[in-house]
């Protein structure tokens, strides 16, 4: 997480705190000021009232500038110059026209005042350095204009105090700023800081309640497919049943039938075998991406499993006037995989390209024998599906809208499938794309 203060930002905040010091000194002044007549009143009586009354005009003037400052926000540095000035003025007045016994305690009293705006003041040091010499400005006038005495005798009665004070004052602004900037810029960082993360977790929350959501939904549409599987397994279970039980009739009445009729019945109880073989298992693991779905291995000839299903699915392919080209080889070749699901590997493979496959086509399949490896490959030349989708289809349960009205619609569950059973088979499954047609291909190990 990273925080930025812009400049804005840091003035405004700056300018709060400036205020709040300036109040400060004002409303002190104000406070305090008038009390000073007391030195008047001891050391000064035939003027002390005249002094009084200054005092409280520069006051009323202060006032209402502060009053007009805050108002119009105008800037406090100039406010303060005004300030400072006043109040210079007559400090500076009374300090050439008092009395050399007195001239100690006045120059202190002026002292006292300048050393207090300096270390309530929120400015630039240079600012403190101006009015400094201002005050030495004001006294050098009006000692020169209000005064007999010698220099030295100014100086030694209280003036080297004034200007010691006032000189080592001027170094408070200048620490006292950066202190305050500091502490001002840390100040807005954290509050930045923490609304950023007060966000944050506010996006986490929403974000998480999002995910409860979903994940409850996904836990109801999770349930409701389990139990869509289990009514829907049992329902086939029972019809493939009825289909058993059928096609066993027919076989006993089997001197009646013809050798192609024969053969249709001994292929439809190999698919019945196989259909129960396939609803036992989904109906133990209720999921059909399940990683728990146990294989029954067994060693067989995957050649000849391989010319079954495209014996099985020629006449499929006859109705889109689809030529299968069966390059199987005849020699034997044995693995140790589960029989159904190897099987069931081609079937949706091949049906798949079927199904995918424009009409007037060619479709070759072929098995070969590579470094102790079954490959089983379909080489399609026809129309590409396209890269994408064979991957959406490959990787995902989902189902796949075609825009064009060429293809049917496309269905990836069975490719999704087949993917899967071949690796938890330990085979690998590799498809292709592009301007030459499709391609598939499926690899298992050969037993030695």
């Amino acid at each position: 997480m990273f925080v930025q203060l812009d400049n804005e930002e840091l003035f405004k905040e700056t300018s709060k705190k400036a205020w709040y010091f300036t109040n400060n000194i004002i409303w002190t002044l104000i406070a305090i000021f008038p009390f000073y007549s007391i030195l008047d009143f001891i050391y000064l009586n035939t003027v002390w009232v005249q002094f009084f009354i200054a005092r409280i005009i520069i006051l009323m003037i202060i006032y209402m500038l502060y009053t007009l400052f805050q108002r119009n926000k105008f800037n406090y540095r100039i406010l303060l110059h005004i300030t400072f000035f006043l109040v210079s003025i007559l400090s500076s007045i009374l300090c050439t026209i008092v009395n050399i016994q007195e001239l100690n305690i006045y120059f202190l009293s002026f002292a006292a005042i300048v050393l207090f705006f300096n270390v309530q003041v929120f400015w630039e040091p240079l600012n403190s350095v101006i009015q400094t010499l201002i005050s030495f400005v004001l006294l050098a006038i009006f000692f020169k204009n209000l005064n007999d005495y010698a220099l030295d005798i100014f100086v030694n009665n209280g003036l080297q105090f004034f200007v010691i004070i006032s000189i080592i004052s001027c170094l408070v602004p200048n620490a006292r700023y950066k202190v305050i900037e500091r502490d001002t810029k840390s100040q807005l960082l954290i509050e930045k800081s923490n609304e950023q993360l007060k966000k944050q977790y506010r996006d986490i929350t929403q974000k998480n309640s999002i995910i409860d959501e979903q994940y409850e939904r996904l836990r109801r549409i999770d349930e409701s497919k389990n139990s869509f599987i289990n009514i829907a397994g049992h329902d086939l279970k029972n019809l493939t049943g009825s289909i058993v039980m059928s096609n066993n009739m027919i076989k006993e009445e089997d001197y009646r039938l013809s050798a192609d009729q024969r053969e249709f019945v001994e292929y439809i109880a190999q698919s019945a075998e196989k259909m129960q073989y396939l609803l036992s298992k989904l109906m133990d693991v209720k999921e059909i991406d399940s990683p728990e779905i146990k294989y029954d291995l067994e060693i067989f000839d995957i050649n000849t499993e391989v010319h079954q299903v495209v014996k099985g699915l020629i006449e499929t392919a006859q109705m889109k006037n689809i030529q299968l080209i069966d390059n199987v080889l005849k020699l034997p070749l044995n693995v140790r995989l589960d029989k159904v699901f190897a099987g069931q590997v081609f079937q949706n493979l091949l049906s798949n390209a079927i199904k995918f496959s424009q009409t007037n086509n060619v479709i070759k399949i072929v098995t070969t024998l590579q470094h102790q490896k079954f490959a089983f490959e379909i080489i399609d030349n026809g129309i590409p599906i396209g890269q994408d989708e064979l991957d959406i289809m490959f990787n995902k349960l989902k189902t796949l809208n075609d825009a064009s009205n060429t293809f049917e619609s496309r269905l990836g569950l069975g490719l999704s499938i087949a993917k899967l059973m071949t690796q938890d088979m330990g085979g690998s499954l590799q498809y292709r794309s592009d301007d030459n047609g499709n391609y598939f291909r499926v690899e298992f190990n050969v037993l030695s």
